[in-house]
């Protein structure tokens, strides 16, 4: 490869492309928060019924479910550079179509905008992949955690823009809950330019050439079989792929449901809110400390620790009724359960399968998340709709099992 880095720069180079993932983890941030916040609301105003609100959680899962595999295709390919610029595209157009779908009073319109709204997300997920490419195996869930703990800017006050993001399209005769999309679409352009002019040279090309030439040529080691043949040889690849899948579908499951039930007790759309913001700085705010005791402490103890936050969460909001506050600190638990699993979860992945896999591993790792994050969005609305928010907490909880077995045959495995 022209212009391999020598070892003496190499330290230079990860700093660079780190700084370009953060700074464009902080856009994507912002554009995801800004519109998730409200799309169960604005499912429920232009569906008319509460049972379906949950199908807006199920879309936006849904997008990077059905991008995943191809998008891992094309970095496999390709490298970061292009699959990132991609998925932030399809982000953008999916918000103006929920833009659009909202104006006309169109259901399916909306749901197939959300689709490709949550596409954008595909782009934060697959960063987090991209800052373990040219990182220290020692170091490697560190370099995760720091592009996660990015997003935190962006997640945190996008929330929070919602009601000015609303107010800014009443002149134009669209629905303040939509508004947050026309914002998130804008987002969304700004950060794909961002990654197409400054994410060089590409961290996974040059990864693979710094492994040396049989790596770089390996293109059938590339392939999404080889991906499957890779995790099927790997115990421990297996317990990363549950890890990820049960925490992020408990989490959505969740959450995704939350600003309903608030509603139902009198929050305004200020308190819903600051109750998603508190559980968004859960996920992302001390993503850092996650990665370093999975670097220090291990992944299986990191892991564990993401059942048993997990499961408090579910215990403080499934029981909090009224109390606002209790609902709040449930969800703050909820998100560092959420980054618990994924950073660890996400390292044990990278760490278990060779280099020549790992893209489409990744990928894999991303659609089976989100395809059972989108099936519990949708089973999210009817538990809700037909036994109540305390019955879903209970579910979200059950969904930590097979996590919990793993992890003990694991430990059991090292004693």
């Amino acid at each position: 490869m022209p212009g391999l880095p020598s070892p003496d720069r190499l330290p230079a180079l990860r700093r660079r492309i780190q700084a370009v993932l953060i700074a464009t983890q902080i856009l994507g941030g912002l554009g995801i928060a800004i519109g998730v916040a409200l799309a169960a609301v604005l499912a429920k105003d232009v569906s008319g019924t509460e049972a379906l609100s949950g199908l807006a959680s199920t879309a936006t899962v849904a997008g990077p479910a059905l991008l995943a595999m191809p998008l891992a295709s094309l970095m496999a390919r390709r490298g970061r550079r292009g699959g990132l610029v991609l998925a932030y595209l399809v982000g953008a157009f999916g918000a103006g179509v929920v833009v659009l779908g909202s104006v006309l009073g169109s259901f399916p319109l909306l749901l197939a905008g959300l689709v490709g709204f949550g596409a954008g997300s595909s782009a934060n997920l697959a960063a987090r992949f991209a800052a373990a490419d040219l990182a220290e195996p020692d170091r490697r869930a560190r370099a995760i955690s720091t592009v996660v703990w990015a997003t935190t800017i962006g997640a945190v006050l996008g929330p929070n823009v919602a009601a000015p993001a609303g107010r800014s399209v009443s002149g134009l005769g669209i629905p303040a809950a939509a508004g947050p999309f026309v914002w998130a679409s804008g987002v969304f352009v700004v950060a794909a330019v961002t990654v197409a002019l400054l994410l060089r040279p590409d961290p996974l090309l040059t990864a693979r050439a710094l492994a040396g030439p049989e790596e770089a040529e390996d293109a059938d080691g590339r392939s999404l079989k080889a991906g499957l043949r890779a995790v099927r040889a790997s115990s421990r690849a297996r317990l990363a792929l549950v890890t990820v899948a049960g925490s992020h579908t408990a989490m959505v499951s969740i959450m995704s449901m939350t600003p309903v039930a608030l509603s139902h007790h009198g929050a305004d759309i200020r308190l819903i809110g600051l109750v998603i913001s508190g559980h968004i700085a859960g996920m992302y705010a001390f993503s850092p400390v996650m990665g370093w005791l999975s670097d220090r402490l291990g992944r299986l103890t990191v892991i564990g620790l993401a059942v048993a936050l997990i499961s408090t969460a579910a215990l403080l909001a499934g029981t909090a009724g009224a109390g606002h506050g209790q609902v709040a600190l449930g969800l703050f638990v909820l998100g560092l359960g959420w980054s618990a699993g994924l950073v660890s979860g996400s390292a044990l992945l990278t760490d278990s399968v060779p280099q020549a896999a790992r893209a489409a591993v990744q990928g894999l790792s991303d659609f089976i998340m989100n395809t059972s994050a989108g099936l519990g969005g949708l089973a999210a609305g009817l538990i809700v709709s037909q036994a109540g928010y305390g019955w879903l907490n209970v579910v979200g909880a059950c969904l930590l099992l097979p996590m919990t077995v793993l992890v003990l045959r694991g430990a059991l495995r090292r004693a």
